[in-house]
């Protein structure tokens, strides 16, 4: 039995970054001897184990043969004849494809170090077509990582988009790809390589529809861009990018992607009402207060400042449009609505006093400043 250590925690030990988790190939061993050492079992398509210790994950060596179309349809094979070198070589990446032992040495079959130090993204054979998700996953390491697409990997991916094989794939699996890639330092380059290679047109078309005007795109994608650097939160990345969409696209892309509620609603809010938001600066007494009310930023601030956030990432006015829109919303939180109601006969009387009572405080703090 040998154990290496293999993957993305190689790859980002040789990048000097920190490594989170570490996996681990088991070469020459068979399930019956790994339960005998305590490793508890854990997967279901094929046998992986958690170190009785570590808890970290360890998974015989394996090859896989496709079966059907899309992702699922695959068949594994495990047993102690498979070799180290076949298990990287069913793997998408090159810079994936490192293994490591227990003295520190590299394997390196398909010499993935030389590919990290250019910042190429290459895959490691056709058997990369087999599975769409890589599609979406070399987007996305090309937002992680700035790396560029080998030419011969782009054109492989361009094939699969075209014979329909990113068809295959899923929505969770594809709002899982799209809210990891959001997350990364620079998430336009995700967008940018799934339109290069087609891929975009074919899972989120609401999305390569923004290319059709180019300044469009490209104010996208620098919104998105400035939304990295401002906020770390999914929803408000996911907004700033929903925000130059209609929001009859967004609402399909929601549908079509089966996103989260709190992720859909701030992006319905952003394509509807960004515009307004960024304009703020402008905006008067009555206009603010018609904005705070469509938004329900009484009963919900906090998804205020996320649109605001979203909304105003990369926008040079974005100090005096935030400044007038704090100022307006912490004047109208001072009305106590409690102590309005006590006094006042009905529901309808309660909420037009509210109302005037909220706007008075916004135009009083406007002139103030």
């Amino acid at each position: 039995m040998k154990i290496y250590c293999v993957g993305g925690a190689v790859r980002d030990e040789l990048l000097g970054l920190p490594v989170k988790d570490r996996d681990y190939v088991v070469v020459g061993a068979t399930p019956e001897e790994m339960l005998q050492q305590g490793f508890k079992p854990v997967g279901k398509d094929f046998p992986v184990f958690l170190h009785p210790q570590t808890h970290e994950e360890y998974a015989l060596a394996r090859t896989e043969r496709k079966t059907a179309r899309g992702y699922h349809g695959f068949e594994f094979y495990t047993a102690p004849d498979v070799t180290l070198e076949q298990d990287l070589a069913r793997r998408d990446l090159t810079i994936n494809a490192i293994a490591k032992d227990a003295e520190g040495k590299l394997i390196d079959p398909f010499d993935g170090a030389s590919d990290l130090k250019a910042g190429v993204l290459r895959h490691v054979g056709p058997a990369f077509a087999e599975d769409p998700v890589r599609i979406l996953r070399v987007a996305r390491f090309a937002a992680r990582f700035g790396f560029r697409v080998a030419p011969e990997t782009l054109a492989l991916m361009s094939a699969m988009a075209e014979n329909g094989e990113a068809d295959a794939l899923v929505a969770e699996r594809v709002w899982q790809e799209l809210a990891r890639g959001l997350m990364e330092s620079k998430p336009s380059r995700m967008l940018g390589v799934l339109r290069e290679c087609g891929a975009l047109a074919r899972v989120m078309p609401e999305l390569d529809a923004l290319w059709e005007d180019h300044d469009a795109a490209r104010e996208a994608l620098r919104a998105l861009d400035a939304s990295a650097v401002a906020d770390d939160r999914l929803e408000a990345r996911v907004a700033a990018l929903a925000r130059l969409l209609d929001p009859l696209a967004v609402e399909s892309l929601a549908g079509r992607l089966k996103m989260p509620a709190d992720s859909r609603d701030l992006a319905l809010l952003a394509a509807r009402y960004g515009n307004s938001v960024a304009d703020a600066g402008e905006l008067s007494a009555e206009e603010l207060f018609e904005l705070f009310e469509v938004t329900d930023a009484w009963r919900r601030p906090e998804r205020l400042k996320k649109l605001v956030s979203a909304s105003l990432a990369g926008e040079q006015n974005g100090g005096p449009a935030r400044l007038r829109l704090d100022s307006a919303l912490a004047a109208a939180a001072t009305i106590d609505a409690g102590a309005i109601a006590k006094s006042s006969a009905t529901p309808a009387e309660i909420g037009r006093r509210v109302a005037e009572a909220r706007l008075t405080a916004i135009r009083k703090a406007l002139e103030d400043r």
